[in-house]
């Protein structure tokens, strides 16, 4: 058990956190939310003892071992793949060296065979027979081959690290596991593979993640970093987010029909317990709703951008007919003969691990690359509104204000107007005369967004929408994308914006294209296609 006494943090006069007390307790999961900057990565640096709080203290079960999610992906370019995993377990190894060291003596007397046998017995007690095939199982999970498993870590590429560094923190069955998006870099295999372990770990978890469906999965606790403190509430994200909207709107109509909001916040309350019922970890997680009362309730202070795509127009039933395009970039064919049909209507999602494909057939439909072979044609009624992976060209030595680069792209000049609509986009006051150039990633994507809302476009090219942007922002995009009445065509990793938004689902393969109308879940509960799956991220994986 880890727990906070009095925890607070401050850096200058910025208060991020004070009189923190929390209990985190075996068989739970919790996942830290919160906006950017509000101190998620920083309050599990508080817990793994990395930083000094300025007050209070943080104390772990004496005894238990707590295991950290390293960031820096070069610290073990020194060891074997397989002894990097292992090292998750410092006493562990430190045994096995010992032991190695006493056995290599010459001279390895009655006193060295002593120390010998209490270390065997100590390696016993830790399961050490069976670390290096545990080792491996974390691997194979995690979607590291046999043959990589003896290769130094400086020969695997960074996204082969991040793996494996995982898997040195699930190693050995941590009494407390601190995990800072555990998610990123994994492809839907490990994903689901991960949210598997976890919901059968059995000790503490405590977990930031940008992945709500990954939150939903895992965590039977939020803990939501918000109005200067660190709030727990039981429940996974969406029963959060939902609860906490549910309670602003009852704060906003305190007086009006103030009884109707508390009966729609307890119904509300009542069927996600019965739904967790059904959830990986029904049992202690239907305990803990079933207990929760509306007062346990707190609006959020978050603040979610205003995200609508409206159509100037309808477009008609021609939309877009795509025949046999092929694409080879570097000498590496990245498109082999991509044909579909897009029907009016239809949101569909790329998906699968060609990344480079997925962007270069979005270059080729707006106009920005050639095909070497095919063509496509656009229905005379559509216009297009595109959102690429890499927008720098779009703001680096742009030098202007926010609300002139956004002018750029308003039919209405009008600087109230322009004001207004980046108001929407959480860019007031002061923050509208930010240059264009300095903005973070998350802030672009967001002046990229107000430039497609402007555009009136009735078809949407999205690549990679949800990269830079917080929790806020991905929500706020995948409820404005559902209610979009018109076409979209998008690429992401994002499970829970995939399955809410799209109906289509395609995957470009190194022979065409697998296109289904259905939902990603179903698309991945096949289970033709999840062997092909298998088998595609193996080869991209050797080829990267």
């Amino acid at each position: 058990m880890i727990t906070t006494n009095n925890l607070s943090l401050q850096f200058g006069k910025r208060v991020l956190y004070k009189d923190v007390n929390l209990k985190f307790t075996p068989g739970n999961c919790y996942g830290i939310i919160g906006a950017n900057g509000a101190g998620k990565s920083t309050f599990l640096k508080l817990l793994s003892g990395e930083l000094e709080p300025t007050g209070g203290t943080v104390e772990v079960t004496p005894g238990e071992r707590l295991a950290v999610l390293k960031q820096d992906h070069y610290a073990f370019d020194q060891y074997q793949v397989l002894r990097t995993v292992m090292m998750g377990h410092p006493r562990l190894v430190e045994i096995m060296d010992e032991k190695d060291a006493l056995y290599a003596k010459p001279d390895f007397s009655d006193e060295d065979g002593m120390k010998a046998s209490e270390l065997e017995a100590e390696f016993a007690e830790m399961n050490g027979w069976d670390a290096e095939s545990d080792a491996a199982k974390l691997l194979h999970g995690l979607g590291i081959p046999d043959e990589k498993h003896e290769l130094m870590m400086s020969e695997l590429t960074a996204k082969e690290k991040v793996r494996v560094l995982l898997a040195q923190a699930l190693f050995g069955n941590p009494d407390i596991l601190l995990l800072d998006e555990p998610t990123n870099h994994l492809d839907v295999a490990s994903i689901n593979w991960l949210e598997n372990f976890l919901a059968d770990f059995p000790n503490t978890v405590i977990v930031v993640s940008h992945d709500r469906h990954f939150l939903n999965q895992v965590c039977t606790y939020i803990c939501d970093v918000d109005f200067g403190e660190i709030r727990l509430y039981a429940g996974n994200y969406d029963f959060w987010y939902q609860s906490s909207q549910l309670a602003l709107q009852l704060q906003k109509e305190q007086n009006k029909k103030a009884e109707e909001k508390i009966k729609e916040l307890q119904n509300f309350i009542a069927r996600f317990a019965a739904n967790a019922a059904k959830s990986k970890q029904a049992t202690s997680r239907k305990k803990l709703l079933d207990k929760i009362k509306v007062e346990d309730i707190k609006p959020s202070s978050r603040r979610y951008p205003y995200i609508a795509f409206t159509p100037d127009r309808e477009a008609g039933d021609q939309l877009l007919m795509v025949d046999g395009i092929s694409k080879t970039v570097d000498g590496e064919p990245v498109l082999k003969n991509v044909s579909f049909t897009l029907k009016k209507g239809d949101k569909v999602a790329f998906v699968g691990p060609n990344t480079l494909g997925k962007t270069m057939l979005f270059k080729i439909l707006m106009g920005e690359e050639e095909p070497d072979t095919g063509s496509f044609k656009w229905g005379i009624t559509t216009t297009q509104a595109y959102l690429p992976s890499d927008n720098s060209s779009y703001f680096d030595d742009v030098d202007l204000n926010l609300v002139d680069w956004l002018r750029q792209y308003s039919k209405d000049p009008d600087e109230t107007f322009v004001r207004g609509f980046l108001g929407r986009m959480l860019f007031s006051g002061e923050e509208s005369q930010k240059k264009a150039k300095v903005l973070s990633g998350g802030e672009r994507v967001r002046c990229m967004l107000s430039r497609m809302m402007l555009s009136g476009a009735n078809v949407l090219l999205l690549d990679e929408p949800t990269n830079h942007l917080d929790l806020e922002s991905i929500t706020a995009l995948n409820n404005g994308l559902i209610a979009f009445p018109g076409t979209a065509l998008f690429a992401s990793h994002d499970h829970q914006f995939v399955q809410t938004i799209a109906n289509r689902i395609i995957d470009i393969t190194p022979d065409g294209v697998v296109d289904r109308v259905t939902t990603y879940d179903e698309f991945l509960a096949n289970e033709t296609v999840q062997q092909q799956i298998a088998a595609k991220y193996k080869d991209a994986e050797a080829d990267a």
